[in-house]
């Protein structure tokens, strides 16, 4: 019995972590969605944004994402890399995946640009089975516990995949619009040495709108903010503002579920502010979600990012405001 509570146990983990990790702050760090973003500053940058997710409920979820990536100017292109990490305390899952993602720029009217893109990644998960224990390993009479056991279930202690993803997104001077497309060859996440569980494709719609305001815009700028991200059964919307204001900048996002799979789930899931400050090349960013499903004291989600973009100038015309 304790066997198959185990396995069931591992079961949902594996459906639940089917699902890309997900980033409140796509606004400030968008190569987390699209590799479109690949050099879109025509610079140089590097940055970092770190992600924990309900430490309150003992179930501690940390993601981690790094990219640095260049400009070059002769050949109208972007090229950089990324880094995904992403554990879970409780079980010891981790999910690592790199990825080498190329954009191309060029004008499409007098105020519009496109920047379609490319990204191949290299994937492993690992569920750490090799420290799990079970029922007939233990003989509670000599005490010694057995290196085998005859439990059917033949489970992989980490795997390995590669995975191709495509962006495309149209910028004016002052806004933006993208759309992703990961995992295009859907590839086999499946913990179990004969399986199939393919990863289902990840889809996101995203924008930033520029929305006059009649003020100086060099000193204060209000933009709507969405994010639409649709992946198998699961689906998430956010939509906000974000007013910036010489150096400093706000946020306020709604995350909703809007086709929501159980008659129990909450449309509005949580309320997420942002702070974020520029200095000197560098840009600060935290931003804290309050959960608004009753589940629980969760502990909420914050997240904490850094770039620096190594000119430390404004963009010329042509690239993304972000």
């Amino acid at each position: 019995m304790k066997k198959n509570v185990l396995i069931f146990i591992f079961a949902a983990f594996l459906k639940s972590y089917a699902q890309d990790p997900i980033h409140t702050q796509f606004f400030m760090i968008p190569e987390t969605l699209s590799s479109s973003f690949t050099g879109a500053k025509k610079s140089t940058r590097a940055g970092i944004i770190h992600r924990t997710q309900w430490p309150g409920l003992n179930l501690s979820l940390n993601t981690q994402f790094a990219f640095v990536d260049n400009w070059f100017e002769e050949v109208k292109s972007g090229i950089g890399i990324s880094v995904l990490n992403h554990q879970e305390t409780t079980t010891r899952y981790n999910f690592t995946q790199v990825n080498l993602n190329y954009a191309y720029h060029f004008q499409i009217s007098d105020e519009w640009n496109a920047r379609p893109s490319i990204s191949f990644g290299y994937g492993t998960k690992d569920f750490g089975f090799q420290n799990l224990l079970l029922e007939d390993q233990i003989n509670i009479f000599s005490g010694i516990i057995n290196n085998t056991s005859i439990d059917p279930v033949d489970l992989e202690d980490s795997i390995r995949f590669v995975d191709f993803s495509a962006s495309v997104l149209f910028n004016s001077e002052n806004s933006w619009v993208g759309l992703t497309f990961k995992h295009l060859n859907k590839p086999n996440i499946s913990m179990q040495s004969d399986g199939q569980a393919n990863l289902d494709m990840f889809m996101s719609l995203h924008g930033s709108f520029y929305i006059p305001t009649g003020v100086n815009r060099n000193d204060y700028e209000l933009y709507i903010l969405a994010n639409a991200m649709q992946q198998g059964a699961y689906n998430r919307v956010d939509l906000g503002a974000k007013y910036q204001m010489d150096d400093f900048s706000f946020a306020l996002l709604a995350a909703s579920n809007p086709n929501k799979g159980d008659p129990n789930s909450h449309f509005l899931t949580s309320i997420n502010a942002f702070v974020g400050l520029d200095w000197e090349g560098f840009r600060f960013g935290y931003s804290y979600d309050f959960n608004m499903t009753g589940i629980g004291t969760t502990g909420g989600v914050y997240e904490l990012s850094i770039i620096y973009d190594f000119d430390n100038e404004r963009c010329d015309f042509g690239c993304p405001d972000y």
